[in-house]
């Protein structure tokens, strides 16, 4: 092969440059980028951070042709292109894995990769398919069997199908949006430190939003940093602390708000579950002989990748789900969840998915947060008669105390964002006089770091006040920073426990991940 010959093979087979240039987005009167711009040389390894709504998702939409931005322009090597579609986008080399799964379940690994691709022919030819299909996994960075149905795959290996999918395509820009939020701390390791093999060898460039500072500092090689839809900040990882992306993205250096945890005297056990077994909807059992006791002025964790149980115990606890089997224990007695029955015991909880298992949709955002107290003065006389001004005045406190983002408090709860659902809900059920039991299911999701750090706060002073509580979490770090006991579930079934401070970061992953 001839020096000219090798060098153009080389540079075919190099990422090519991107550039994002001034790029502003506005969707009517509300601007969700303000004239960003963005640098990812080939061959590197780039994280894009910020906040929620700090426009990460938009710009990398833009990139990818989901949005036509209203000014600025993407570059590839150095020339302008319009990219108004996926399609587009893979034209130069650009894919993008999202947050949720892409693939069919009920096809295989083979047929998925196969129809991932842009020039899917009508007739296949799978003899001739599966020999080109067994070459590309040869060298895969990751090996999944081609011939399992995706709805038989952990979350884990359809994870790595999501990123195989773009490496089939050939992409060399490679987008990962949040890609480690269903892996287990291993999981997460393998995958990125495979990725990062191949940017190393200059096989490929990664721009990867994510939030986990630990996995930004052990993989990337750079950083851009986005505030309120505007750039914030860049740098090289290698030249920055934790202290200083957090600066960019918060706009101010703070310390994370700490709260004491206190040791309670004679602590009495709240919450106890006893052999308790429950279906999914589909009648396969989602828990099995789940025993769990939750004492006073104390946090349990539980973790799990999601889609262990930890959902269907959660509406188990909170009355949204029956139990086949077994029960729960409230301060020794039997406790089914009713309205009365979490009024007597002071129950509160914070489930998942809040629109749908814990807000009724087209009532008011005041309406909603009244939920706990409408029929108790000053907001009703005689528990019948309702006092709306007292309602809406109750309402208003709240939505300013927790930061709930509506046009009013007379807005449909269905109308807002996630995150502001979620707010809603945490102000309900957080601002009770007097708590005995708080269940807490992923409560910080979708809320940003101002608001994680206060509902941590928040949790923490409530077991110092004596609370029992019962914390689901899908974020580990959450877990550990939080708990003083940590179990984790897997299929169903608790099969870790310990302390906090004696808990191992290692077994925990293999436990989460089954082994």
């Amino acid at each position: 092969m001839s020096t000219a010959t090798a060098r153009t093979t080389i540079e075919l087979m190099k990422p090519p440059e991107l550039e994002v240039v001034k790029m502003t987005k506005q969707f009517g009167t509300f601007t969700a980028l303000d004239d960003v711009s963005l640098h990812l040389k080939p061959g590197t390894f780039h994280a894009l951070l910020g906040e929620n709504g700090a426009g990460k998702s938009t710009l990398v939409k833009c990139i990818m042709g989901f949005h036509t931005p209203t000014s600025g322009e993407v570059l590839i090597d150095k020339q302008s292109r319009t990219i108004d579609s996926p399609r587009d986008a893979h034209k130069y080399g650009i894919g993008m894995v999202y947050q949720h799964f892409t693939s069919v379940p009920a096809m295989t690994v083979a047929e998925n990769l196969v129809l991932s691709r842009f020039d899917s022919p009508n007739l296949i030819n799978w003899k001739e398919e599966y020999v080109r299909l067994e070459a590309f996994m040869q060298t895969a960075p990751f090996q999944v069997p081609l011939d399992i149905p995706i709805a038989q795959l952990a979350a884990g290996q359809k994870q790595k199908l999501e990123i195989l999918k773009q490496i089939y395509l050939q992409v060399r820009i490679l987008i990962l949006d949040e890609p480690t939020s269903v892996l287990t701390p291993q999981e997460a390791d393998e995958v990125l430190g495979l990725l990062r093999e191949e940017v190393t060898a200059g096989k490929l460039s990664v721009l990867i939003i994510s939030h986990k500072f630990r996995e930004v500092m052990a993989f990337c090689d750079e950083i851009t940093v986005l505030r309120k839809g505007k750039f914030a900040g860049h740098g090289l990882v290698k030249n920055l602390t934790v202290s200083d992306m957090a600066e960019m993205m918060m706009g101010e250096r703070r310390e994370p708000q700490r709260v004491e945890k206190t040791v309670l005297l004679n602590p009495k056990p709240v919450l106890q579950v006893q052999n308790l077994h429950a279906d999914k909807e589909n009648g396969v059992e989602a828990i099995k002989d789940i025993n769990l006791t939750v004492n006073s002025g104390e946090i349990v964790g539980i973790a799990g990748i999601s889609g262990n149980g930890q959902r269907e115990l959660v509406e188990v606890l909170a009355g949204q789900r029956p139990a086949t089997s077994g029960q729960v224990l409230v301060n020794g007695e039997v406790y089914t969840a009713t309205r009365a029955e979490m009024y007597r015991h002071q129950v509160f909880s914070l489930p998942e998915e809040p629109l749908r298992n814990a807000c009724v949709p087209h009532m008011s955002v005041a309406e909603n947060l009244a939920l706990r107290t409408f029929d108790r003065s000053p907001q009703a006389k005689g528990g019948m008669l309702l006092v709306f001004k007292a309602i809406r005045q109750m309402a208003q406190g709240l939505i300013n105390t927790f930061k709930v983002k509506t046009p009013s408090p007379d807005t449909p709860i269905g109308n807002l964002s996630g995150g502001n659902v979620q707010r809603a809900v945490l102000a309900r059920e957080l601002s009770g006089d007097r708590i005995n039991l708080l269940i807490a299911a992923n409560p910080c999701f979708g809320l940003d770091f101002a608001a994680v750090e206060y509902i941590h706060g928040s949790i923490v002073e409530s077991r110092n006040r004596g609370v029992a509580v019962l914390l689901v979490s899908e974020d580990l770090d959450e877990l550990l920073k939080l708990a003083d006991r940590i179990l984790v579930i897997s299929e169903g079934q608790f099969v870790y426990e310990s302390t906090t401070r004696d808990a191992d970061f290692a077994t925990i992953g293999q436990r989460m991940a089954g082994h």
